[in-house]
């Protein structure tokens, strides 16, 4: 196969010309030197066609696309757009931090440009509307309009009718605006897709009619984790891309991947990943291990809403300090204490008279560390600025997790045990801990994932922290996730990354907020 640059044409020397030229109206087959050659337009559809009848080609993205951007992409992101240019329905598995969102823009960029598709629609967690895919869009991709649907059901509705080339909404949000988009989209983008793996919820039920009643849209389905509890999760996923390898039934879909061990144990057969990995097809899987030209560290901030305790709290405070900052009472000295009172409230964990801990509900920020553990898809490393925050979240995550933690409290024999416990063995599989008392030097390249669940207040600790997982030996590109409700803790994670000082930003941020 020679691909004509001129022509935009792929050249075949093939037995049977007729084979090809039957399939596709658009094939000609010329004289050249006495042997026949099959030309063939390369556009999408062509290559599709071909590679239904065993012929593969490359995709035209790879050639025919000037990759919009601030960056350069990657080689495993180029593969990625150009393995979902090539199916309406497909399933990415890239691991977390591989830049599976740009891979998916790009791709749909090209379907749009080549009139193969004219509107997307992408379905995600709240925490990355914004920050993530509204971002990437803006920057990315100026030459396309994009609308988040999040507000009240009227807005959403309202901001669902408006002309836009990409619409992006929550897995909840969702239904409410389902009828609006119907018809009106071609292709669907759901990101973090393991929401929708058990099939029996409403969810996965509501969204399955939604798609039959689309027949000809697109779906890509993204997830790095797309089994995160059983091999069981896979059937769900793989009924939403009409995966040709499917049972039925999930029931035989179970009995195929786990064996069952008594009236209600279950565990899964040594064949599950193989099994799993059949039916999850047509898909793309790029671990961070593959990546081998990602940067070292991958920093990136997942949004969260405050709670409406949280929000009340917090806009009360900052009330109070914009008077005070208008009296003058504000200066450098009490600066970074007001800045923690905030810190506290966006962390749900207060101090009150007498350093009595007050616990304020922070249900969106907990439910988001969940989801973030599950996407990460091994040992995580948590990092908070306070004590009282540390000792919530043990009592929380452990609910669904192993957890270890350590701050002052604990003797240098112990921690010692638990640094040990979570770089080689099996458990603990979250680690929560207060910067500063993780010790210069100390490896623990079990994690390649750190959360941020709030920021600090030294450039040093927050440099040291994350340098845990940057050692000699480590496996994989390290992910630093910053979390983050506020313009606060946006501004200081950005000081934090440029290594300035927290000195002067309260007064800075209520000069912004009063003009």
């Amino acid at each position: 196969m020679i691909r004509l640059k001129n022509k935009n044409a792929l050249a075949l020397k093939l037995r049977n010309p007729a084979m090809v030229t039957s399939c596709i109206p658009t094939a000609r087959v010329i004289n050249v030197r006495g042997t026949d050659i099959t030309v063939v337009p390369h556009r999408v559809e062509e290559v599709r066609v071909l590679a239904n009848i065993g012929i593969k080609a490359p995709s035209p993205i790879l050639y025919n696309y000037n990759w919009p951007g601030r960056y350069t992409p990657y080689d495993h992101q180029k593969k990625t757009s150009a393995f979902l240019t090539m199916f309406r329905k497909a399933i990415v598995l890239n691991q977390i931090g591989t830049g599976k969102t740009n891979s998916a823009l790009w791709a749909a960029d090209f379907l749009m440009r080549e009139g193969i598709i004219k509107k997307v629609l992408i379905i995600s967690p709240l925490s990355t509307l914004e920050r993530v895919w509204g971002d990437t869009i803006f920057k990315d991709f100026h030459h396309r309009r994009f609308k988040i649907l999040h507000g009240a059901a009227a807005k959403r509705k309202k901001l669902a009718n408006e002309k836009a080339d990409f619409y992006v909404v929550n897995h909840d949000g969702f239904s409410i605006v389902a009828e609006e988009l119907l018809g009106k989209v071609d292709l669907i983008i759901v990101d973090e897709a393991t929401e929708y793996r058990n099939p029996q919820t409403a969810r996965f039920k509501f969204f399955k009619k939604w798609l039959d009643r689309n027949p000809q849209a697109f779906l890509w389905l993204m997830t790095g984790t797309p089994t995160p509890n059983e091999p069981t999760d896979a059937w769900a996923l793989a009924k939403l891309i009409d995966s040709p390898h499917l049972t039925k039934t999930y029931t035989g879909f179970k009995d195929l991947v786990m064996k069952k061990l008594g009236m209600w144990k279950w565990i899964p057969r040594v064949e599950s990943p193989e099994i799993v990995k059949h039916v999850l097809q047509p898909s793309v899987c790029f671990s961070r291990e593959d990546c081998l030209d990602l940067p070292d560290t991958i920093v990136q901030q997942r949004q969260v809403e405050l709670s409406k305790e949280q929000r009340t709290l917090y806009d009360t405070m900052m009330k109070k300090f914009v008077s005070d900052a208008a009296s003058g009472t504000i200066t450098a000295v009490n600066e970074a204490v007001k800045i923690q009172k905030l810190i506290q409230i966006v962390c749900g964990v207060a101090y009150g008279d007498g350093g009595k801990r007050i616990e304020i509900d922070c249900a969106p920020r907990i439910a988001l560390v969940n989801e973030l553990i599950e996407q990460a898809g091994e040992k995580v490393i948590i990092f908070v600025p306070l004590t009282g925050v540390l000792n919530m979240l043990v009592d929380k995550l452990g609910k669904n997790w192993t957890v270890a933690y350590v701050d002052g409290s604990v003797s240098a024999n112990k921690r010692n045990k638990i640094f040990q416990d979570f770089q080689e063995e099996k458990d603990p599989h979250v680690l929560i801990a207060h910067p500063g008392t993780m010790a210069h030097g100390l490896t623990l390249t079990s994690a390649s994932s750190i959360i941020w669940y709030g920021p600090i207040n030294s450039n040093d600790d927050y440099v040291q922290a994350n340098g845990r997982v940057e050692r000699i030996g480590k496996r994989t590109v390290s992910n630093v996730i910053q979390i983050v409700s506020t313009p606060l803790e946006d501004r200081i994670y950005k000081r934090l990354e440029g290594k300035q000082k927290l000195q002067g930003l309260l007064l800075d941020l209520i000069q912004q907020e009063t003009r």
